[in-house]
């Protein structure tokens, strides 16, 4: 991901999810150095993802797929080149937080290897007003 993106990923994300990250978010962890990647099918933005390394661990801030993508394996495909990039830069442990309602997601990152390790109260905000639980996940890359 480079500063040049940032507007179309900014769109994909709006139309991704209800609370999406803003263009300020993702421009943010460029600035900060955090590992910014995005995937491509044809030219087309299929997905992005952002990776928050801190010494042996690495936090999954952010990864999301284009509704007009989804259910095609991306999210997978990202996700293992995540993992492999992590084992490449010595990271001993991933990981993210999910919506306790997100049950695709949950599933999704069972079946490659992440476990539940906590949750977070209120942690996502959610619509009316409300806020929902996070899942806390990790996995060994």
């Amino acid at each position: 991901m480079q500063e040049e993106d940032l507007d179309e990923v900014a769109a994909c994300e709006a139309r991704a999810t209800a609370f999406a990250w803003s263009r300020q978010h993702f421009a943010d962890s460029l600035a900060a150095g955090y590992a910014c990647w995005l995937m491509r099918r044809d030219g087309e933005l299929v997905g992005q993802a952002v990776v928050m390394n801190v010494l042996d661990e690495a936090h999954l801030l952010i990864i999301s797929v284009a509704l007009e993508w989804r259910r095609r394996g991306f999210a997978r495909q990202l996700l293992a080149h995540l993992r492999s990039h992590a084992r490449e830069v010595g990271v001993a442990q991933l990981f993210l937080e999910v919506r306790a309602s997100n049950e695709a997601a949950i599933a999704l990152y069972r079946t490659c290897g992440f476990e539940e390790v906590g949750r977070r109260k209120s942690y996502y905000p959610a619509p009316g007003g409300l806020r929902e639980d996070a899942l806390v996940l990790r996995c060994v890359p």
